[in-house]
């Protein structure tokens, strides 16, 4: 039988695949851990980008409701706490750049999933769906914290009370994700990204994702004192020395990620 999750890593780049492909990904315990565990390898030197995809038709239908239902199951507040929330505080602490390639339906939690990570790219046959109002339930795994700040407020408040499928289209339009593109081209475009960053300074990247993230709490002149802190860490590393060297010399930078 294989993983519900597999991690592969070549040229810097890791790649997490979702591989419950015969339940659209979706996520049991067994699955929630091992994506955890995974994570914690991707913090090695050796990994400058991490891209998460799912196997099949689908990027991941969110939780499996079955284990929901289980009387023998974890129970919703393990799920929560124990499944979703550390994957998503994993995947905002990686001090790298993280990229969703959703190749079909996310749906609740695997939305979700998909709206944390550092750059959303999608098929043009991917959809969207903010699915727990379906259910009964409330959006979780950061969708309130994620969706709201990306499309804002009065848009996220109808897609999470309306459970509305949004199209990869829509999605790009409305700020949710950053690219779409067509299915014939999708692997060779997410190659091209992941190769690209895989290929920057490293650091610098991680201190941009940190700024980024104390934005979200900070006044301005909060935030512009973060900025004098990280750009002063920035211009420590070793990548920003040769970044300028090859500006200099007129020729590509060979960045080491240090």
């Amino acid at each position: 039988m294989e993983p519900s999750i597999r991690l592969s890593i070549e040229h810097s780049i890791a790649v997490i695949l979702l591989n419950r492909p015969d339940k659209l990904n979706s996520f049991n315990r067994e699955m929630a851990l091992l994506l955890q565990d995974t994570l914690r390898q991707c913090k090695s030197d050796e990994v400058r980008c991490v891209l998460i995809t799912g196997a099949g038709k689908g990027f991941c239908a969110g939780q499996d409701l079955s284990e929901i239902v289980d009387p023998d199951g974890p129970g919703m507040a393990r799920i929560l706490a124990e499944h979703y929330n550390p994957i998503v505080v994993a995947i905002r602490d990686l001090k790298k750049p993280v990229v969703a390639a959703v190749n079909g339906v996310a749906a609740g939690a695997g939305a979700n999933l998909a709206l944390c990570c550092d750059i959303v790219l999608a098929t043009k046959s991917a959809s969207f769906i903010q699915a727990f109002s379906k259910i009964g339930l409330i959006p979780d795994s950061g969708g309130t914290f994620f969706l709201p700040r990306l499309i804002g407020s009065q848009k996220a408040s109808a897609l999470m009370m309306l459970g509305d499928k949004i199209s990869a289209e829509d999605a790009e339009r409305m700020g949710m994700i950053y690219k779409y593109f067509e299915d014939s081209v999708f692997r060779d475009e997410v190659e091209k990204i992941t190769k690209t960053l895989s290929n920057l300074p490293t650091t610098g990247l991680a201190y941009t994702k940190k700024a980024l993230q104390l934005s979200e709490s900070n006044t301005l002149l909060e935030q512009l004192g973060n900025e004098d802190k990280l750009q002063q860490k920035a211009a420590s590393t070793e990548d920003f020395r040769e970044g300028v060297q090859a500006f200099l010399e007129k020729r590509p930078p060979a960045f080491k990620g240090k």
